[in-house]
């Protein structure tokens, strides 16, 4: 992997504060350790020409977790790296893309959902190569090296568990109503009731989605989350909300992080739905095949 560029900002615990940092902020952390998550350019040869995946990992989980695959594409800059299966963009570049994808993170069986802001978790064992899309779908698990679980988002929550004594991954995808639905808790509790994994061990990230300075919504979607109800649209922190719900099902505070990327005023490095891009990025979440110890 040949790694050409940083973006900040990085990654930041996510306190016991019910507000996340905002987007542009940085944290410092003592010299040696990673300040950041780190944009890259993954070069996979596909035919006469060379597809450039733009990837960035959560820097400390690749320190401590060497066995797992995780990170998320971004924009791409002047040639987007849109990912979404049912966009604008020519089916068989998206499908190259998709291909690229798994090929740089060392992928078999790369799964992916029909999003559909709801809570159905699917559990995801051995089977044939290749791209595969499972019907209604907003959550992915797995405990089989070579499965590439993935969710596609322009604003709305990533969520990624992993449960290391289990080597077993969990990945959510989290709008507002699926949030309010309790797809966090479902998440850990599948990881603990299906996969054998004790809660206090869980590690929880929550990637880059919009801030809570440019997510403004109505009453409705303040009222289906439990909030205070306002007489007009405001502002809510949709990572800082999933942050107490993740506490609340016990994942512990030094367990839990949140990227500081808001996907609408990070200086385009991500795709954004409010921001009128109609392409989407894509969260990943695996198991390498390498046999990291």
């Amino acid at each position: 992997m040949e790694r050409r560029q940083v973006i900040p900002p990085g990654m930041t615990p996510a306190g016991d504060s019910a507000e996340v940092r905002p987007a542009h902020a940085i944290t410092e952390v003592p010299v040696g350790q990673p300040t950041d998550e780190r944009a890259g350019q993954v070069r996979v040869p596909g035919g006469t020409s060379t597809v450039r995946v733009p990837f960035l990992e959560h820097p400390i989980w690749r320190q401590r977790f060497p066995w797992l695959v995780q990170g998320v594409t971004g924009a791409g800059g002047s040639r987007p790296f849109d990912l979404a299966l049912s966009g604008e963009a020519r089916p068989r570049d998206v499908l190259e893309r998709w291909e690229a994808l798994g090929r740089a993170t060392g992928a078999i069986r790369v799964v992916h959902g029909q999003q559909v802001h709801g809570v159905v978790i699917r559990l995801h064992g051995e089977g044939p190569a290749g791209l595969h899309i499972s019907p209604r779908t907003d959550g992915h698990a797995t405990r089989v090296p070579g499965v590439l679980l993935t969710v596609s988002v322009a604003d709305c929550v990533p969520v990624s568990l992993v449960a290391p004594e289990r080597r077993a991954v969990v990945l959510l995808h989290g709008g507002w109503r699926g949030i309010a639905a309790g797809i966090a808790e479902r998440g850990v509790e599948f990881l603990s009731a299906r996969l054998d994994a004790r809660v206090h061990e869980l590690y929880a990230h929550l990637g880059p989605a919009i801030c809570g300075s440019c997510y403004q919504v109505g009453p409705e979607v303040h009222r289906s989350l439990r909030l205070p109800e306002p007489a007009r649209p405001e502002s809510i922190d949709l990572r800082a909300i999933l942050a107490g719900r993740l506490r609340g099902a016990g994942i512990q505070e030094a367990h839990l992080t949140a990227s500081t990327y808001c996907t609408l005023c990070s200086g385009g490095a991500f795709f954004s739905h409010r921001g009128g891009r109609t392409e989407r990025q894509v969260t990943v979440l695996g198991i390498s095949t390498r046999g990291c110890v």
